[in-house]
């Protein structure tokens, strides 16, 4: 028997489909992992070329491992030999067929919320590769946009800093400081409230949580 939590992920679930399809993204839900890494490796065809970045929640569903044991073409940035070879491949990702990527916030009637660092998964969820591909455990989702910058902000900018151990105000306080760090994350904040062309973004939202 499905759990309160699981009935409530999924009713939201359900509501937020609706309205990123209204928005001309492909959504989809999927009440666990294994479900979403089904749908995922169906997105992709076999032979592509598959970059990702900021992608937490594709790895704990196991698509990562799951294109490096198939007939894929992962453009893997953590396996690169020297700093040159990573801002290629880096640069390689902006050209994919398939790029991977989670959120840091989404708004019940299908606003996307992302902060970046450097900007480069930004750039590839706006422009470039011929088909993104977000997935997103529920807890990613906020009644408002607003409710979602909030979260973007104040929860998942500080617990990334922390994951990547940058001296910000926030890894110390936990919460945000409004910095101009050099380390600073939170440089590009994008709103992605609209699909064009249709259905290049396409949503697996999952009934856990996932990412941060």
């Amino acid at each position: 028997m499905a759990t309160p939590k699981e009935l409530y992920y999924e009713k939201r679930g359900q509501i937020l489909v609706k309205n990123l399809r209204s928005r001309h993204f492909e959504a989809y839900y999927c009440a666990n992992k294994q479900e979403a890494l089904n749908k995922a490796l169906e997105l992709i065809p076999e032979g592509a070329s598959v970059g990702w970045g900021g992608a937490m929640s594709c790895e704990q569903i196991g698509l990562m491992k799951a294109l490096h044991a198939g007939n894929y073409r992962p453009i893997d940035r953590s396996l690169a030999q020297s700093p040159e070879e990573r801002e290629q491949m880096v640069r390689q990702m902006l050209t994919a067929d398939v790029f991977l990527t989670g959120a840091n916030g989404i708004s019940l009637d299908g606003q996307m919320v992302n902060i970046d660092g450097t900007g480069n998964r930004v750039a590839a969820i706006i422009y470039g590769p011929g088909s993104v591909i977000v997935v997103a455990g529920m807890n990613k989702v906020a009644d408002t946009l607003e409710d979602a910058m909030t979260r973007a902000r104040t929860i998942a900018a500080p617990m990334n800093n922390q994951r990547f151990g940058n001296d910000n105000p926030c890894s110390v306080t936990g919460t945000c400081g409004n910095c101009k760090n050099e380390t600073c994350i939170c440089n590009q904040i994008v709103i992605t409230r609209h699909c064009r062309p249709a259905e290049r973004i396409k949503f697996i939202l999952v009934g856990e949580d996932l990412g941060l």
